[in-house]
């Protein structure tokens, strides 16, 4: 890995690690902040809901103006946007305002991330180092939410809520200046224009959908979720017409008719629901049952992300050469159900030690091996022209599979809680049965992705070589933000 192509690579995992942060930095500062700034319960929601509409909803067409405008370009707006809303987040005085920089703030990291993935991947073409350079961002994305946990308690104590976003501002800038000088310019490999009614029925549609799916999670829905989802289907319905007829599709029909990428969206997505709901319920389950405290709870949470920091960065890349990706995932997905299977029997007086850490570690184990595997496999036989929108695909997958997980496991561990309470147990026995309940949902989620990948993920397609594609020439902007030397 070249010192230029490793700063480069850097620039970029710091930018998607401070993204997805903020997807769960601000969750452990929710009652402070509702305090501060007067919010209703479901008003203070919004603070976390209106982050993650926005940030699923434009993802695709983020994507998508990756390839049409070129990845930096995005990138670097992106990045600028994003951290402009960090700063008036963290200095905001009312809660209206603060929610408005929210929904900024989640359009801003769409633009950002949407694209790393896909260059990330053109920026490593060779498979040995682009394992490992995935594996890398990987753990920004398995590792970055658990550590939001941590961190956002550690800042909401030391120096307040305002500091959760306010860290972003400094952090953001270096990045864009560096980012600036290291990230290649490369010609837009898609021609064409945006097909603007195709982005706005997309947007409308998955922005939609996220939402009901976190609505569905919450004890007095605002809406019918049932009408909520019938309306974001009937709007990605009407997207999918609408890319049928369009002469320059926001989505060309080619790749949703391509079952790979189908099948390993649909693993991604499942892998997160069970990711996401994990971190979510583990939360609840040592603050409730194990009776930790917020500090607690963040370093009792701590092992996870260390295993999958570790894993990810150290022997993932290694094992994805030796291996393949497919056996890879196989043998993370086991190790990650496993993991949640030894979670979901812990007894209702458990030791840390001796109960709950050796699932926390097997979790760790299975998430830092499999996801860089999904993410290679994800992105396997996109062309040039396609990397920005399929990398755009890969991460609408995730944040649909992280909500989605939110709502079910929160749902299930509730629905268990509340019928076991009503059998007579004493509370601790009923909120462990529903914790364990919510524990084994979310290795069923694993199963059906490992079943996936059996069944549908065999045979990788052939990548489509960058020099079969046409390639139009750099504008005069790009060549004047062309660095002095791009040596890799």
């Amino acid at each position: 890995m070249s010192p230029t192509r490793g700063a480069t690579l850097a620039v970029l995992c710091t930018v998607a690690l401070m993204i997805v942060l903020d997807s769960t930095i601000v969750a452990v500062a929710v009652p402070a902040i509702q305090r501060d700034l007067a919010f209703t319960p479901a008003g203070v929601a919004w603070v976390v809901n209106g982050y993650l509409v926005a940030f699923a909803g434009l993802l695709l067409l983020a994507g998508r103006l990756g390839d049409l405008l070129g990845a930096r370009r995005v990138f670097l707006t992106g990045l600028t946007v994003f951290t402009a809303a960090s700063l008036l987040c963290g200095l905001a005085p009312t809660g209206a305002l603060l929610v408005a920089g929210r929904f900024v703030q989640g359009a801003g990291g769409a633009l950002a991330s949407a694209v790393v993935l896909g260059m990330i991947v053109r920026l490593y073409p060779e498979p040995g180092p682009q394992a490992r350079a995935v594996g890398i961002f990987s753990f920004t994305q398995a590792g970055g939410a658990a550590i939001g946990f941590v961190v956002g308690g550690v800042l909401t104590d030391l120096a307040g809520w305002p500091a959760i976003f306010l860290i972003n501002v400094p952090v953001g800038l270096a990045a864009w200046v560096l980012g600036r000088r290291l990230l290649p310019v490369t010609a837009t490999a898609a021609t064409g224009r945006i097909d603007l009614p195709g982005a706005v029925l997309i947007t409308a549609g998955l922005s939609l959908g996220v939402y009901a799916i976190v609505a569905a999670g919450e004890p007095a829905p605002p809406a019918p979720v049932w009408s909520l989802a019938a309306g974001a289907a009937l709007l990605v319905l009407a997207f999918l017409v609408r890319q049928g007829r369009a002469p320059e599709p926001l989505v060309p029909l080619r790749l949703l008719r391509r079952p790979w990428l189908l099948a390993a969206n649909a693993a991604v997505l499942l892998i997160l629901a069970a990711g996401m709901g994990f971190q979510f319920v583990n939360t609840l389950f040592l603050q409730r049952v194990m009776g930790f405290d917020a500090l607690r709870t963040g370093l009792g949470f701590l092992p996870t992300p260390i295993v999958i920091g570790l894993v990810s960065l150290l022997t993932a890349a290694r094992l994805t050469a030796r291996f393949g990706p497919r056996r890879v995932l196989l043998a993370g997905l086991l190790l990650l159900a496993g993991g949640l299977a030894l979670l979901a029997r812990v007894p209702a007086d458990p030791s840390y030690a001796a109960d709950v850490l050796p699932g926390l570690l097997a979790v760790g184990l299975g998430v830092g091996v499999a996801i860089p595997a999904i993410m290679m496999l994800a992105m396997a036989g996109a062309s040039t022209g396609d990397t920005g929108l399929v990398s755009g695909l890969t991460n609408t997958a995730q944040q649909a599979g992280a909500a989605l997980g939110l709502a079910v496991l929160a749902v299930v561990s509730a629905g268990r809680t509340s019928a076991r309470l009503d059998s007579g147990v004493p509370e601790i026995v009923a909120l462990r049965d529903g914790y364990g309940l919510a524990f084994l949902t979310a290795a069923a989620f694993v199963l059906a992705a490992a079943l996936i990948t059996l069944t549908a993920l065999r045979h990788p397609p052939a990548a489509i070589p960058p020099s079969s594609e046409p390639t139009p020439a750099m504008t005069a902007s790009d060549r004047a933000a062309r660095p002095v030397s791009r040596k890799a």
